[in-house]
């Protein structure tokens, strides 16, 4: 069965309402309702009408804070969920059939509403044949408590094994100008398969933004301070270097850093589409920036060699 998403080329990630993503470390921290309340208020008033969270973020917070917000602003994004970053101890697999079941019924309760417009495994289960987890997934469309589906964190084998195994509209995965390992297997896979590519992480966690620079102090609050293991490897003179380069290419054409670094993604051929994950409403100008700043190929060529 075939579905079809019409997906916008930015969508507002919830993955910091209430928690720093799915880890229950940081659950309780991260964006409070009032602050969460206040970025989809700046996004729904510029236009960004597809909130994506899972069931994971926050510990259930995040999605249930989308739903207060549904019902106190009387709006109604499309939203994306996802599940198996496990939040529960129980005794079935993440993606067992019976699990997914009933994640997406918790999902639709904290959210409010009846369906989701796509909803995503959040990580490949080896415990459990995709064709099972997604045979639950296609029960679920076909019962219109999803739109349609798709996968997240799936290498490149694993996204032709699901698209052979059912019907999978989208793969999202960590994309930016400082994570490229898709553009070598999941982006040309999902090209073959014709599949959406959406990416998360497009500023890297902070880092194509600017804010760390050589020897300088972190900031406080920043990924860097809180989970700074995924980003590491970006502590190098080759990152610093290349970031310096992306620095003086936004100063020329008068934007910032961060905009830029988002316009190269929009102008990518294999990308359809991304999420960012603001902190405040002021970090919703990079965007802006991005959806009006239209690079050329050649551009983009020479924007995405700054970086090794």
């Amino acid at each position: 069965m075939a579905h079809r998403l019409d997906i916008p080329p930015v969508v507002l990630g919830c993955g910091n309402f209430g928690g720093v993503g799915s880890a229950p470390a940081f659950f309780g921290k991260g964006e409070t309702k009032e602050q969460a309340f206040e970025l989809m208020d700046a996004a729904w008033e510029m236009g960004l009408d597809w909130f994506d969270t899972a069931d994971a973020y926050g510990g259930g917070r995040s999605e249930a804070w989308i739903g207060e917000w549904i019902a106190a602003r009387g709006h109604r994004p499309r939203i994306t969920t996802k599940t198996f970053n496990p939040m529960d101890e129980g005794h079935d697999s993440g993606l067992a059939p019976e699990r997914v079941r009933r994640q997406l019924d918790s999902s639709l309760e904290r959210l409010g509403v009846e369906r989701v417009d796509l909803y995503l495994a959040h990580e490949p289960d080896p415990a459990v044949p995709v064709a099972e987890t997604l045979g639950a997934f296609e029960e679920l469309v076909a019962a219109g408590k999803a739109g349609a589906y798709g996968v997240s964190n799936f290498g490149w084998e694993e996204v032709l094994e699901a698209a052979e195994a059912g019907s999978p509209v989208l793969v999202q995965n960590s994309f930016s100008l400082l994570d490229r390992f898709d553009e070598s297997g999941v982006i040309p896979a999902c090209g073959a398969k014709g599949l959406a590519y959406q990416c998360f992480g497009p500023l890297a966690g902070g880092w194509l933004t600017g804010k760390y620079r050589r020897d300088s102090v972190l900031p406080e609050g920043s990924r860097m301070t809180m989970r700074p293991e995924p980003y590491l490897r970006y502590d190098d003179e080759a990152v610093y270097a290349a970031l310096d380069g992306l620095g003086e290419a936004a100063a020329e054409r008068g934007v910032s850093m961060a905009g830029l670094a988002l316009a190269w993604l929009l102008a990518h051929p294999g990308v359809t589409s991304i999420v960012v994950g603001p902190r405040t409403p002021a970090h919703l100008a990079p965007v802006r920036e991005a959806l009006e700043l239209q690079l050329s190929p050649g551009e983009r060529d020479e924007v995405g060699s700054l970086f090794p």
